[in-house]
Order: C-alpha cells, then sequence, then structure tokens
C-alpha cells in the first residue's frame, strides 16, 4: 500500500484529506468522495495507485491539445476515481467506480511503454489525475529521466500547496472549465468555481506548463451568451489571449439526460464571442464541420 501525500489527523480521531477543496474526514475504513483516497488504520492509503485504466496510445490532439507537440502521439492511462460527482461525465465508469480497478503496471513500465509504441508523452486522462496525485507525480519523474514530456487532463479542482507540486511535474495540461457559474459546479458537479480560477491563474503565471482550456457546452446550463462573454473576457484578461480554448458539444448519456444535445449554432456563437474577446485560438468538438 502506497502513503497518501496531504492529509492530517483531527481532533476528533478522523483522518481529513487536504489533497482538494471538498476536505474529506474519514473514520477507519471509510474512503474520501473520489473513492481512492482511504483510511486504513491511521495513515491515509492512495488505493489507486500502481493500478492503471484505459491504457492507449493517441493523437495529441485527442487530450485536446492543439499546439502542443502537433501531430505526436501520446501513451494515455488513468485510475479510476474523481472528486467531482459531475452526472454528464463521459467517463462515469471510471470516474464514479467504488471498486479499485485496473492493470497492475508500474511508473517505470508506463514510461518504457509509451517509448516502445514511439509516444513523445504520457497523459494522465480519463479520470481526474489529481486524485491518483503520487502515482502521476512518480510515473512523471519516470517520464522526464527517459526524455518523454507529461500532459495532465484536468478539472483543476485542488488545493494550493499540492497544486504546486503536482505541476511541477508536468509539461503541459489542458484544464477543464466547465462553466463560470458557482450555480454550475454546486449542482451538477458538487464542486466549486473559484479553486479552478485559481489553478488556471497558477499555472499560467507560475509555470512554465502549456496551457489549453476546454469548456463542454450543454444547452440552458452554461451556454448563454453572456456567461460565454464573462468567462472569455475573464480569461484575456487573467490568461491572456494566447492560450487556446476548446468549446465542446455535449451528447446526452442514458445516465445523464437533463439537456438537449448542443447545437452547432450555439459551438459557433461561443466561438463568435471568444475571438471578439480577444482570444486567439478557439477550437471546436464533438462536432462535425463540412470544409
Amino acid at each position: 500500500m502506497k502513503t497518501a501525500q496531504y492529509w492530517h489527523m483531527r481532533d476528533d480521531g478522523r483522518i481529513e484529506c487536504d489533497l482538494c477543496p471538498r476536505h474529506c474526514r474519514m473514520d477507519e475504513g471509510q474512503h474520501g468522495t473520489c473513492s481512492v483516497r482511504q483510511r486504513v488504520s491511521d495513515q491515509l492509503i492512495a488505493a489507486a495507485y500502481g493500478r492503471a485504466c484505459g491504457l492507449a496510445v493517441d493523437p495529441i490532439e485527442k487530450k485536446p491539445l492543439y499546439h502542443f507537440l502537433p501531430g505526436s502521439n501520446v501513451f494515455s492511462f488513468g485510475t479510476t476515481g474523481c472528486n467531482l460527482t459531475c452526472g454528464f461525465c463521459q467517463n462515469a465508469h471510471l470516474s464514479r467506480c467504488r471498486e479499485i480497478e485496473g492493470t497492475r503496471i508500474s511508473p517505470e513500465e508506463i514510461a518504457e511503454t509509451a517509448i516502445r509504441y514511439g509516444c513523445e508523452s504520457v497523459a494522465f486522462t480519463y479520470n481526474e489525475p489529481t486524485v491518483f496525485f503520487e502515482y502521476a507525480i512518480d510515473t512523471a519523474k519516470a517520464c522526464h529521466a527517459r526524455g518523454l514530456q507529461t500532459v495532465a487532463v484536468t478539472n483543476g479542482w485542488i488545493e494550493a500547496e499540492p497544486r504546486t507540486e503536482f505541476f511541477a511535474h508536468m509539461d503541459a495540461a489542458n484544464v477543464d472549465l466547465k462553466a463560470f457559474t458557482d450555480r454550475f459546479y454546486k449542482k451538477l458537479c458538487g464542486a466549486s468555481l473559484q479553486p479552478v480560477l485559481d489553478t488556471l491563474v497558477a499555472i499560467q503565471h507560475e509555470t512554465d506548463i502549456w496551457l489549453e482550456c476546454t469548456t463542454l457546452l450543454i444547452p440552458g446550463w452554461n451556454d448563454s451568451p453572456a456567461e460565454i462573454d464573462a468567462m472569455t473576457k475573464w480569461a484575456v484578461g487573467n490568461l491572456g489571449p494566447n492560450v487556446p480554448w476548446h468549446f465542446s458539444a455535449y451528447r446526452p448519456t442514458p445516465q445523464w439526460n437533463e439537456a438537449p444535445p448542443t447545437p452547432l449554432e450555439s459551438l459557433l456563437q461561443a466561438e463568435s464571442i471568444a475571438k471578439s474577446n480577444g482570444i486567439k485560438n478557439i477550437h471546436l468538438g464533438n462536432v462535425h464541420l463540412a470544409t
């Protein structure tokens, strides 16, 4: 078992996890909302360490990263678990899984496999990588020792101190800014907006990481012109105009169908607003565009 970082023992005898803003408090045998940080005796355990899911070779553009090692392949993996509770998650079979699953594979084996398949980078993706914090960092160290780049595909909902350590080992990140209102984050994700904005600012101004952002537009929830206008103005004012932005179309799933599919018009409207506010590189995803 791998002991987790960022936790403390409370005066009431419970362990409190300090990794993300949720600050789960656990008695013996309990796990946090993420399902992969669990109390065992008087320790917090990183229960998903060394158990990888979704091992695959992807084009880097699938992460999506369009301006980092373009045209290259990335070796992708995740684990189970997530610290958000988004009903619309496209990888809910991993993020909401309550059992620790996956292939047993060490950080060094991941790096060697990436090299064997001709990849230039390794991506921590499919579920939220900060919940497998220790596994991701050890894998990043193994990758850097072998000349590979590292990529975090993340929701950005993490506390400041672990955030600094985590992103010190990343070369690129795509941060999912799910919406620009606390209403959305609280109602649909069980989370809050400000920590994500703090992460974006910290990455852009305190690291050398290549940053891109993604927003999944869900009709009636986060796609109003006013919200897109406010979000992209904030982005230009706080991150600058050069951070690429990906607007993706939502598709209903059996698990969550509280909105219709995102129409192309909504994506094009978001693109127009973002462009008028100064964002230079805008990409539309999950939609077919005629050429």
